[in-house]
């Protein structure tokens, strides 16, 4: 069994790329295509060697890349601020969401959007208490820039 795996590890490596294409389909995210994209190059790489080690690094190596050069085009230019779902955050710009945790002056709090937990700071620096709606200015990172409603 092994001897046929071996023989055919580029089938291996396919199906990976395969099965990672389908769930990005369903994800939307454009992070699991990055494994599509690492497997298929694997794939690939066993017309030149039938070492495991190397097709392992040609997989790594081809997943990171993507995920540094090929997804943010992806979603940039694919998505362009359309896709409701918090993994796009140029979609939260403009949203409303609860506070669940005070926003300090000059600190941090939290806010609720659509059932998701962002951390958040006040656009004037203001203090911000729990219970409040507020307005998603900006996205930097992981941070929203909040403004009461």
């Amino acid at each position: 069994m092994i001897d046929y795996l071996i023989q055919n590890l580029w089938l291996a490596w396919l199906l990976v790329g395969i099965v990672c294409l389908i769930l990005e389909l369903m994800n939307g995210d454009f992070f699991i295509m990055c494994f599509a994209i690492g497997g298929f190059c694997s794939s690939i790489s066993t017309v030149f060697t039938d070492s495991i080690v190397v097709h392992v690094i040609v997989f790594a190596a081809f997943t990171v890349l993507s995920i540094f050069s090929v997804r943010p085009i992806a979603l940039k230019y694919l998505h362009q601020g359309a896709d409701s779902r918090p993994s796009n955050a140029d979609a939260l710009i403009g949203r409303e969401g609860e506070v669940t945790d005070t926003i300090e002056a000059g600190g941090y709090g939290r806010v609720k959007i659509d059932g998701d937990s962002w951390k958040a700071k006040s656009v004037d620096g203001m203090e911000i208490r729990r219970g409040l709606v507020v307005r998603v200015l900006r996205l930097e990172s992981i941070i929203a820039t909040v403004e009461c409603c």
